[in-house]
């Protein structure tokens, strides 16, 4: 992507403390963007990153500002976008256990919080908005990815609301599990073994995309410069089982033996990246898949249809029917992540 769009342009990125905002920080701190605006409720991490980038690039760390806030209260993150020209809009409650027990936690910041950005974005005239979601979202069964369903519902409702008074550009990303992103299972498995405990596996021939955190960035860069009004992208991605993703990290870090424990509070023996019904209407681009918004209007009494009318396609976009990989792919891939080659590099160091 020519980050020359962002030349001395101001870009927010709510939930900007986790593991993609971090990414983002790396991709675009030494361009000619103007001001990377974080936005979270984490203090202790913006410090964090604040001291890190005056350590480590004291030059620019000028260009990151920091706003202490909540996309739950709506006041909060209105003040963070004045004179602002783009957003990512990460913040979000992801952890599919802690949805299950706290549903209307994951109500307040996945659906409502997002009203929030969205109805700010139009009211302080942002010229571009990009979404992540999850693959959880798509026929979902866990509280976590029902409220991911329903906050797409409210960006596609937002996204045809703002086009009609001329506002910004509002599109969502959808993607899989990433790899090492806070909360995943990879640094989990490190840990177990670096401790000499078995790796706990939930299911072994539960499948799971793979993308590392770069893709995740290249998706939103992706969508970005390719999103029409309520446009949904979807990166293609490998896959692999939980059992070979779990002998990959030992085939690095060591055999210290495996629990299987059943699965967890809401999960999924696979994932759908695209269901039937979007692929009916989806744009294949080569690495990425754009699925049209439905612009049709409540007033059906307009579209008349004649001959064959098809609903879905023959099947949806899973982790089942993706390119899957074998160990030794599952090993170059995970082996793609900054966290995996770190922990890998420390820990062949102890072992001297």
């Amino acid at each position: 992507m020519n980050k020359n769009i962002f030349k001395n342009k101001i870009l927010l990125i709510t939930g900007g403390t986790g593991s993609f905002g971090n990414t983002v920080l790396k991709h675009f701190l030494e361009t000619d963007i103007k001001e990377i605006r974080i936005f979270s409720r984490d203090e202790k991490k913006q410090d964090d990153i604040r001291h890190e980038l005056q350590a480590k690039q004291p030059k620019i760390s000028s260009k990151v500002t920091f706003y202490l806030g909540d996309v739950r209260d709506y006041q909060s993150i209105k003040d963070a976008m004045i004179g602002v020209d783009y957003i990512f809009h990460a913040a979000a409650l992801k952890q599919v256990p802690s949805c299950e027990f706290y549903p209307m936690e994951a109500v307040k910041t996945n659906i409502i919080g997002t009203d929030n950005v969205l109805h700010a974005a139009i009211e302080e005239g942002v010229k571009k908005v990009v979404c992540l979601s999850t693959d959880k979202a798509a026929y979902p069964i866990n509280a976590m990815g029902t409220s991911k369903a329903m906050m797409e519902k409210i960006i596609f409702a937002n996204a045809r609301v703002s086009a009609q008074r001329k506002g910004p550009i509002i599109c969502c990303t959808r993607y899989g599990n990433v790899m090492c992103s806070r909360g995943s299972v990879i640094p989990l498995f490190i840990n177990q073994i670096k401790e000499g405990r078995p790796i706990t596996i939930t299911d072994p021939n539960m499948t799971r995309f793979l993308m590392n955190l770069d893709e995740a960035v290249d998706l939103v860069q992706f969508a970005f410069e390719h999103a029409n009004p309520g446009d949904l992208f979807i990166q293609k991605s490998d896959a692999s089982t939980i059992g070979d993703l779990a002998k990959a990290v030992q085939k690095l870090f060591g055999d210290t033996g495996t629990n299987i424990i059943g699965t967890r509070h809401g999960e999924k023996l696979y994932e759908t990246l695209m269901t039937r019904e979007e692929k009916l209407r989806s744009e294949d681009m080569g690495g990425y898949y754009r699925v049209a918004a439905d612009s049709r209007d409540l007033n059906y009494d307009k579209f008349v249809v004649h001959g064959d009318v098809k609903t879905m396609a023959e099947e949806s976009y899973t982790s089942h029917n993706t390119k899957r990989l074998d160990v030794k792919g599952t090993v170059k891939k995970i082996l793609t992540t900054e966290y995996v080659q770190e922990e890998l590099k420390k820990w062949q160091e102890e072992q001297k």
